[in-house]
Protein backbone atom coordinates (compact mmCIF):
# COMPACT_ATOMS: atom_id res chain seq x y z
CA UNK A 1 0.00 0.00 0.00
CA UNK A 2 1.38 3.48 -0.50
CA UNK A 3 1.39 6.38 1.15
CA UNK A 4 -1.17 8.79 0.01
CA UNK A 5 -0.04 12.46 -1.27
CA UNK A 6 -1.12 15.19 -0.68
CA UNK A 7 -1.30 18.74 -2.79
CA UNK A 8 -2.61 21.16 -3.40
CA UNK A 9 -4.26 22.32 -6.25
CA UNK A 10 -2.62 24.75 -8.84
CA UNK A 11 -3.32 28.30 -7.91
CA UNK A 12 -4.59 27.63 -4.57
CA UNK A 13 -4.95 31.05 -2.69
CA UNK A 14 -2.96 31.28 1.20
CA UNK A 15 -5.94 32.35 2.10
CA UNK A 16 -7.77 28.87 2.18
CA UNK A 17 -4.90 27.04 3.67
CA UNK A 18 -5.80 25.52 7.28
CA UNK A 19 -3.85 27.26 9.40
CA UNK A 20 -1.47 25.60 11.99
CA UNK A 21 -3.57 26.36 14.99
CA UNK A 22 -6.51 24.89 13.08
CA UNK A 23 -5.09 21.69 12.61
CA UNK A 24 -4.18 21.40 15.90
CA UNK A 25 -7.43 22.40 17.72
CA UNK A 26 -9.44 20.24 15.64
CA UNK A 27 -7.05 17.23 16.44
CA UNK A 28 -7.34 18.13 20.03
CA UNK A 29 -10.93 18.38 19.76
CA UNK A 30 -11.57 15.31 17.71
CA UNK A 31 -9.76 13.32 20.83
CA UNK A 32 -6.67 12.33 18.20
CA UNK A 33 -2.86 11.60 18.97
CA UNK A 34 -0.43 13.20 16.43
CA UNK A 35 0.86 9.27 16.01
CA UNK A 36 -3.21 8.01 15.27
CA UNK A 37 -3.27 11.24 13.12
CA UNK A 38 -0.24 10.49 11.43
CA UNK A 39 -0.78 6.62 10.39
CA UNK A 40 -4.38 7.62 9.47
CA UNK A 41 -2.89 10.65 6.73
CA UNK A 42 -0.17 7.91 6.08
CA UNK A 43 2.43 10.37 6.73
CA UNK A 44 5.62 10.65 9.95
CA UNK A 45 4.51 11.83 13.17
CA UNK A 46 7.18 14.24 12.81
CA UNK A 47 5.41 15.85 9.62
CA UNK A 48 2.08 16.15 11.96
CA UNK A 49 3.98 18.00 13.93
CA UNK A 50 6.13 20.20 11.66
CA UNK A 51 2.38 20.91 10.51
CA UNK A 52 1.11 21.95 14.15
CA UNK A 53 4.41 24.07 14.97
CA UNK A 54 3.91 25.95 11.47
CA UNK A 55 7.28 24.74 10.11
CA UNK A 56 5.62 23.27 7.08
CA UNK A 57 2.33 24.55 5.36
CA UNK A 58 -0.91 21.91 5.89
CA UNK A 59 -1.13 20.56 2.14
CA UNK A 60 -5.14 21.32 1.08
CA UNK A 61 -5.95 17.68 0.70
CA UNK A 62 -5.19 16.74 4.78
CA UNK A 63 -7.54 19.84 5.37
CA UNK A 64 -10.28 17.95 3.47
CA UNK A 65 -9.40 15.34 5.30
CA UNK A 66 -10.00 16.94 8.85
CA UNK A 67 -13.28 18.03 7.59
CA UNK A 68 -14.38 15.27 7.05
CA UNK A 69 -13.06 13.59 9.84
CA UNK A 70 -15.15 16.54 11.91
CA UNK A 71 -18.14 15.95 9.64
CA UNK A 72 -18.28 11.82 10.72
CA UNK A 73 -17.35 12.19 14.07
CA UNK A 74 -20.33 15.00 14.49
CA UNK A 75 -22.79 12.69 12.48
CA UNK A 76 -21.42 10.22 15.31
CA UNK A 77 -21.82 12.17 18.08
CA UNK A 78 -25.60 13.39 17.27
CA UNK A 79 -26.93 9.54 16.20
CA UNK A 80 -25.33 8.62 19.92
CA UNK A 81 -27.56 11.46 21.43
CA UNK A 82 -30.50 11.20 19.90
CA UNK A 83 -30.52 7.18 21.33
CA UNK A 84 -29.99 8.56 24.53
CA UNK A 85 -32.05 11.39 24.68
CA UNK A 86 -35.50 9.37 24.98
CA UNK A 87 -33.70 7.08 28.01
CA UNK A 88 -35.07 7.63 31.52
CA UNK A 89 -31.94 7.04 32.47
CA UNK A 90 -29.16 7.07 30.04
CA UNK A 91 -25.84 5.28 30.25
CA UNK A 92 -22.41 5.17 27.47
CA UNK A 93 -19.56 3.21 28.43
CA UNK A 94 -16.26 4.62 27.02
CA UNK A 95 -12.98 2.43 27.49
CA UNK A 96 -9.19 3.57 28.94
CA UNK A 97 -7.39 2.00 25.98
CA UNK A 98 -7.36 1.41 22.77
CA UNK A 99 -6.94 -2.27 23.17
CA UNK A 100 -10.22 -1.98 24.93
CA UNK A 101 -11.90 0.25 22.61
CA UNK A 102 -10.90 -2.32 19.78
CA UNK A 103 -11.61 -5.57 21.66
CA UNK A 104 -15.05 -4.66 22.39
CA UNK A 105 -15.28 -2.61 18.59
CA UNK A 106 -13.27 -4.17 16.42
CA UNK A 107 -14.72 -2.65 13.71
CA UNK A 108 -13.69 0.86 14.07
CA UNK A 109 -10.27 2.50 12.91
CA UNK A 110 -10.58 5.33 15.60
CA UNK A 111 -8.65 5.17 19.10
CA UNK A 112 -10.51 5.18 22.55
CA UNK A 113 -8.82 8.86 22.95
CA UNK A 114 -11.41 9.83 19.98
CA UNK A 115 -14.01 7.50 21.98
CA UNK A 116 -13.89 10.04 25.24
CA UNK A 117 -14.21 13.06 23.31
CA UNK A 118 -17.05 11.83 21.35
CA UNK A 119 -18.44 10.86 24.90
CA UNK A 120 -17.76 14.14 25.66
CA UNK A 121 -19.85 16.24 23.56
CA UNK A 122 -22.30 13.45 23.85
CA UNK A 123 -22.50 14.62 27.63
CA UNK A 124 -23.17 18.21 26.83
CA UNK A 125 -26.21 17.35 24.87
CA UNK A 126 -27.65 14.45 27.10
CA UNK A 127 -28.76 15.63 30.30
CA UNK A 128 -27.88 13.41 33.55
CA UNK A 129 -25.76 11.17 31.10
CA UNK A 130 -23.78 8.24 33.33
CA UNK A 131 -20.38 7.92 32.02
CA UNK A 132 -18.26 4.44 33.28
CA UNK A 133 -15.56 2.47 31.62
CA UNK A 134 -16.22 -0.72 30.22
CA UNK A 135 -15.46 -2.78 33.45
CA UNK A 136 -17.66 -1.14 35.75
CA UNK A 137 -20.76 -1.48 33.51
CA UNK A 138 -23.47 -3.87 34.44
CA UNK A 139 -22.74 -7.00 32.42
CA UNK A 140 -25.82 -6.61 29.93
CA UNK A 141 -24.47 -3.04 29.03
CA UNK A 142 -21.39 -3.60 27.87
Amino acid sequence: MTSPTYTDPPGMPEDERMTDAEFKVIREYLGLTGDWLADHLGVAPRTVRNWEQGKYAIPDGVRLEMEDLEARTGEFVARVAEKLLDLPEPGVVTYRSDEEYHAAHPDQLWPASWHRAVIARVAQEVPGLAIVYADQAPHEAA
